[in-house]
């Protein structure tokens, strides 16, 4: 049975490349964009679904302008197709959920794909609410997901075990890293990706965002400026000053 997979992509800056300033705050202007760590997987998790069992893989990522030229590096993973929603202002988890919601509506689906959280805010909070604006069930943590007629079987990564769990399509399901290793995209399918167009279209929701962010400041990191010419020497004062750390 061939299934219409969603898979929710999350555009963030590349926080490696971040630098405070001398007063320690922190700015994500100008910085570079790419696909979340999670949202990677999810796509692979998509396109491998589709590949097993027949469909089409449709991608939606909510940004901004900037964020459009992100779907082709999607495409060239395996999306069959794809929307950049504008209008993003930030990290609204309540307000993101609705526009997201909104839209899958409107799209044949099945199964619903994304990461458990984002390395941008780390609140996990989307998946639960694009569940429940659609009523649907969520599955979190998944490492594998095995379709069967309108069934969907999930193993779900926890703490010290995994647990097999079945729901009803459609489903949302939020996965974890270890669920697989995206694969680099072949040169062709990154040229065809390039020629492929990107549809966008604004927030049908009007900007409810209840958040704002008053101050990004880096922790104060101070260094002990101490040298040591011998390992000997720096050992025993190394570990004075650790312990002292932590107490």
């Amino acid at each position: 049975m061939a299934y219409n997979i969603i898979v929710l992509i999350k555009v963030i800056p590349d926080l490696e490349q971040i630098k405070p300033d001398q007063q320690g705050n922190v700015s994500t202007k100008n910085l570079p964009l790419r696909i979340e760590t999670l949202s990677e997987n999810s796509i692979e998790a998509a396109v491998q679904l589709r590949e097993k069992h027949g469909g089409k893989v449709t991608g939606i990522i909510f940004g901004t302008q900037e964020t459009v030229p992100i779907m082709k590096k999607a495409y060239a993973m395996g999306v069959d197709d794809g929307v950049v929603i504008t209008g993003y202002p930030g990290n609204d988890p309540r307000y993101t959920a609705s526009v997201l919601s909104s839209k899958i509506k409107g799209i044949p689906h099945d199964i619903i794909v994304m990461g458990n959280q984002s390395a941008d805010s780390y609140t996990g909070l989307l998946p639960g609410l694009v569940a429940g604006a659609l009523g649907y069930t969520l599955i979190g943590n998944a490492i594998s997901i095995i379709p069967t007629e309108r069934k969907v079987r999930v193993k779900k990564f926890l703490e010290n075990k995994n647990v097999d769990v079945e729901a009803p399509l459609p489903a949302v399901i939020s996965v974890a890293q270890e669920i697989n290793e995206p694969r680099l995209p072949p040169v062709m399918q990154i040229m065809a990706a390039g020629r492929k167009q990107i549809p966008t279209e604004a927030a049908s929701i009007s900007n409810s965002s209840s958040i704002k962010v008053l101050s990004n400041t880096a922790p104060k990191s101070e260094r002990k400026k101490m040298i040591f010419e011998k390992p000997e020497e720096g050992i025993p004062v190394i570990i004075k000053v650790l312990k002292e750390e932590l107490r």
